[in-house]
């Protein structure tokens, strides 16, 4: 069996040019440098892992109609597993100075985003919200809702003034004064229908997040058969993480056993960790 596979990979913005592929004595155009890696390899630290199994979480979840299980926890990002029961929603939020965005793993979800038109997000929708732009998002139909949600780490969320916040340990709300938003724009869309794009045969390949502190790439590929002289790559300052779209991606990292990532896990490497990445097929 062959497998289409895609993956929405995701990295601090500021990285994309450091990605570091070791050298495999092959000719190449790029620069060959010497990259400081420490002695000591890279470790997953809790709840970080190398793969997290959408059917472990389910399991592990079941019999619950909302629950939130944090997946990431990176100094430059951070992600949440989030499922809401029919009729659950937020309340109206804005991220004062970062994007945030979601994938929608199953389920319906309608986003109210402050000057765009309501819509109903389902599965395979990727949706993002740029800086001081006010949303809400709701659980709708008959089933729950689950999706990733994922933020860049220690940006707090902020309410309008007629709104209530939820509260936070240890901190107080207050009432100020902000000024100034992010657009969207012809690059800056606000939601992608990634299975909708695939049936009109439209290319979906590409930057989705495009910002100063934090980047989401959905990359597609065909199937391919291994290749002796990729020996992976690594980043030196930023962690990156995959949310399998579709298919099924066949993962090398470091030491670990190879292992298939399959729709809906989420995989994840440190920063300057290796790790290979293949499109599983024969």
């Amino acid at each position: 069996m062959r497998y289409l596979t895609t993956a929405i990979a995701m990295t601090a913005a500021s990285l994309l040019a450091i990605t570091l592929h070791l050298d495999a004595q092959a000719p190449q155009q790029d620069t060959l440098v010497w990259a400081p890696v420490p002695k000591t390899p890279s470790k997953w630290i809790a709840p970080n892992k190398p793969h997290t199994k959408l059917a472990d979480l389910l399991a592990a979840h079941k019999g619950q109609a909302s629950w939130r299980e944090p997946i990431v926890r990176d100094t430059l990002l951070t992600a949440d597993y989030v499922q809401m029961a029919p009729g659950d929603r937020t309340p109206r939020q804005f991220q004062p100075d970062n994007p945030i965005w979601w994938i929608v793993q199953s389920g319906e979800v309608r986003f109210t985003i402050e000057g765009q038109d309501p819509f109903v997000a389902a599965k395979g929708f990727l949706v993002q919200v740029p800086y001081r732009n006010i949303y809400q998002f709701e659980a709708v139909g008959t089933a729950p809702a689950l999706v990733l949600e994922v933020k860049v780490t220690d940006s707090p969320t902020m309410y309008p003034a007629d709104e209530t916040p939820v509260p936070v340990p240890g901190m107080e709300f207050v009432k100020v004064r902000i000024g100034g938003k992010a657009k969207y724009s012809d690059t800056v869309r606000p939601f992608l229908d990634f299975n909708g794009a695939l049936a009109a045969g439209k290319r979906v390949a590409g930057a989705f997040v495009s910002d100063p502190r934090a980047f989401a790439n959905v990359i597609r590929g065909l199937p391919q058969e291994n290749n002796p002289n990729d020996k992976g790559h690594f980043h030196e300052v930023s962690a990156e993480f995959w949310f399998i779209l579709e298919g099924t991606i066949n993962y090398k990292i470091a030491d670990l056993p190879l292992f298939d990532a399959a729709q809906g896990d989420v995989v994840f490497v440190p920063k300057i960790a290796l790790d290979q990445e293949q499109i599983e097929g024969v």
